[in-house]
């Protein structure tokens, strides 16, 4: 996706990109005047709330609505029978969801029924006064219940593929599996019969919930034949695609606009309360808002739970052979984005090093638990720390230094990434990065007993779907605005886009506004996830900035009678032999009048071939990270003393947002590694408050945190850059998975709890004698 040569492109100019420029929404938050979705108010608007199921898995005898419906102050009661006229089961990778259950319910929190209402406090009322008769069925609370031989089936149905599928064909249904990723290259069985080191085991990893401050919020209104959503989404295109295909509405009579959000995460990707408000908004004949609380966000969407069994050969000098994985993720009821976590978990899996031989096989499973779906970094962040402890079980065994074991084993940049040598070659220097890593923790630093130190190095598949444009439009007074679909949610999407267009235009950054998605006036942007933004959309915004320099240009050289080439542009103006003019007047010579606008429009889109994931992602995202940490062996608790990570990013667009982006994903690390854990029991979410379930807080922090920025201009985006913020999720677990092991302590479930942790070392201590 390599940028042309613009006209007369930009000459001696003041460099906006690689810049930490302030943020363009800092005032507003600052001033309590950004506009979420929750501050939102709509003529007419009533409120909406959901009654959901009080157990896993049962058949809906009967639900009474009478006594809600009669209350003062309802305006509309719904449940699932009333929407017959639209299409049954929504779900952009399998259609497999209907908004309200009907004859079932599969989970505890699935919604049955929903009442629109004059105020929150009554709409609250009524939901109480409906009555559910269930027949309770059995339940399948774990991926190894789910896929027992005499297992219930969850979904008898016939599969039918959603819009954005994007991973080939479906597979055969397997029970509860719902869909398998396979990557097979040269012969496991024959390289595992000759190996000299074998680790192997089997682990665990929980379900976290990708907490945000702001919960799931959508305002919907559905009125002659058009449907107009307000809603803290990431993917307001995809979410405008399903609304009309669920509603069997043309897509643009379908409008989706999106405020601020407080944060996502991937909590907020794809479709989540928008049918359920729709349908709500439709039923009450009056636009409606739905917002959750947070025990009612933590069952509409999480981080899946996984099981794995891997097994790591190795020569005795510790030449890696192969490696063999068989994994099971959690998806929950539904498949939400289920398969493609299960596709990037298996791409995660052999990890970025040179094999004889790979075999993975990834299955996502059906169970009765709360839906799964995105949480950053997903499928590495599974993976990756169990491939890194069987790295260094095998250093240690063959006698090597893990960073030593490293450098011989890593891929090279150019090499192929997938063992069976399909998609996208390796585009970092991974030993130059966890070289840089493990210097800035200390790694040669002598320690003491209990405490450790790890490296982890992994690969990320991401870019999602490379389909991205925008445009730029200038007005009479030299003024720009941006029109982007990435979502703003804390990540500083709004500022970087602001630069690419300043650097291009060599304008300051005060003069341009870039707007929130609109999808009526906004140009189509796939989606923001998969650390696309900078990459994909900021490509689009440079090829839009572009795209108008060339324009204001050959306003000049049209006036001037020269030719484009030779004029230069620079400070907000055109420069040539023939004279010189800023953009303001270069807008009134073109129009013949102070008035007008010129606008600029750029376009990504895939080159030589569809762009599906199954073609191999856009780039490969490096995890790479170092720890060290200090354990005690009294109470098991984990104390990390450094950290550093690394955002191999091709170009800082904006340093400082790269460097808050890895912050960010190191605590979330740290909270998926130490204490993060959402709990089943028989079906049933046991800590589904704050108060119970524990999100990272400052104490956290390790004491000293650091992250470096690479920058190689090696990357598919504007001027060489690529995606951060994911890869330092995915590599701190495993970082101090790998630390905890050197310290003597190896596990192979998470979190890394003390009680946990307390456990693993009294086992070890008796293990010893």
């Amino acid at each position: 996706m390599s940028v042309d040569a613009a006209t007369a492109a930009p000459g001696a100019a003041t460099e906006r990109v690689g810049r930490s420029e302030e943020r363009k929404d800092l005032a507003e938050k600052i001033r309590g005047e950004a506009q979420f979705a929750g501050d939102l108010e709509v003529p007419r608007m009533l409120h909406g709330k959901v009654l959901r199921s009080e157990v896993p898995h049962a058949r809906i005898v009967s639900i009474d609505t009478e006594a809600a419906a009669a209350l003062e102050g309802v305006v509309a009661v719904l449940v699932g029978t009333d929407l017959g006229g639209f299409n049954p089961l929504w779900g952009h990778a399998i259609k497999d969801r209907p908004i309200l259950a009907i004859d079932r319910v599969r989970f505890q929190g699935e919604p049955v029924a929903a009442v629109a209402a004059v105020d929150e406090a009554t709409a609250e009322a009524a939901v109480r006064l409906i009555a559910v008769e269930y027949e309770e069925l059995p339940v399948v609370d774990t991926v190894m219940a789910a896929i027992a031989p005499d297992a219930p089936i969850l979904h008898e149905e016939e599969v039918e593929r959603g819009l954005f599928h994007g991973l080939g064909d479906l597979p055969e249904e397997e029970g509860n599996v719902c869909y398998r990723y396979r990557l097979d290259a040269g012969s496991v069985e024959l390289d595992e019969a000759e190996a000299e080191i074998t680790v192997e085991g089997e682990y665990e990893f929980p379900a976290v919930f990708q907490y945000s401050m702001e919960t799931h919020t959508v305002i919907a209104d559905f009125g002659d034949g058009e449907v107009t959503l307000w809603a803290s989404c990431q993917h307001p295109f995809l979410v405008r695609a399903e609304i009309a295909d669920l509603f069997k509405l043309p897509i643009g009579r379908v409008r989706v606009i999106v405020p601020y959000l407080g944060g996502g995460f991937g909590s907020k990707s794809y479709t989540k309360m928008e049918p359920l408000t729709t349908a709500l908004a439709w039923k009450a004949g009056r636009p409606v808002r739905i917002q959750n609380r947070v025990d009612e966000s933590m069952v509409t969407t999480r981080r899946h739970g996984m099981r794995c069994r891997m097994r790591t050969t190795a020569k005795a000098d510790g030449t890696l052979v192969s490696r063999n994985v068989r994994l099971w993720l959690d998806t929950g009821a539904y498949a939400d984005n289920g398969p493609r976590v299960c596709a990037t978990a298996g791409d995660a899996a052999p990890g970025p090093y040179r094999w004889d031989a790979v075999s993975v096989d990834a299955n996502c499973v059906y169970t009765n638990t709360s839906p799964a779906g995105s949480y950053r970094a997903f499928g590495a962040v599974h993976t990756h720390w169990i491939g890194e402890m069987q790295i260094d079980e095998i250093a240690r065994k063959a006698g090597l230094d893990p960073l030593e074991m490293r450098r011989r084993s890593l891929l090279r940049k150019g090499e192929p990434v997938r063992p069976d040598g399909t998609g996208k070659p390796l585009d970092a220097d991974l030993i130059g990065d966890v070289e840089k890593a493990a210097a800035a923790v200390g790694w040669d630093d002598p320690k003491s007993a209990w405490v450790g130190r790890g490296v982890s190095v992994g690969l990320l598949a991401a870019g999602a779907h490379p389909v991205s444009r925008a445009g730029v439009r200038m007005e009479a007074d030299g003024s720009v605005e941006v029109n982007v679909g990435t979502t703003e949610m804390g990540q500083g999407a709004r500022t970087v886009m602001a630069q690419i267009a300043c650097q291009e235009l060599d304008i300051d950054l005060g003069r341009v506004t870039v707007q929130g998605a609109d999808t009526r006036f906004t140009p189509y942007d796939r989606s923001t996830g998969a650390s696309r933004s900078t990459t994909l959309a900021g490509l689009a915004v440079q090829r839009a900035a572009a795209d108008l320099r060339r324009r204001l240009v050959e306003t000049a050289a049209s006036r001037w009678g020269v030719e484009p080439e030779s004029l230069e542009v620079r400070d907000g103006a055109v420069h040539g032999a023939g004279g010189s003019a800023t953009y303001e007047e270069l807008i009134a010579m073109r129009f013949g009048f102070v008035g007008g606008e010129v606008i600029g429009e750029g376009e990504v889109r895939p080159e030589g071939g569809t762009g599906s994931y199954a073609e191999g992602p856009v780039f490969w995202e490096v995890c790479i990270a170092a720890a060290r940490i200090r354990v005690d062996p009294d109470t098991g608790r984990i104390a990390v003393e450094r950290t550093a990570t690394i955002a191999d990013v091709g170009k800082a667009i904006n340093p400082l947002l790269v460097e808050r982006q890895d912050e960010g994903a190191v605590l979330q690390g740290i909270g998926n590694a130490l204490f993060e854990e959402m709990v089943f029991d028989g079906g049933y979410l046991t800590n589904d408050t704050l108060l119970d379930y524990r999100v990272p807080r400052i104490e956290d922090m390790p004491e000293s945190m650091r992250g470096i920025i690479v920058e190689n201009a090696d990357g598919p985006g504007p001027y060489g850059a690529k995606g951060c913020g994911e890869g330092a999720q995915a590599a701190t677990p495993a970082a101090l998975a790998t630390a905890l092991a050197d310290a003597g302590v190896p596990m192979t479930e998470l979190p890394l709890t003390p009680e946990r942790v307390w456990r693993r070392i009294n086992q070890l201590k008796e293990e010893q004698g």
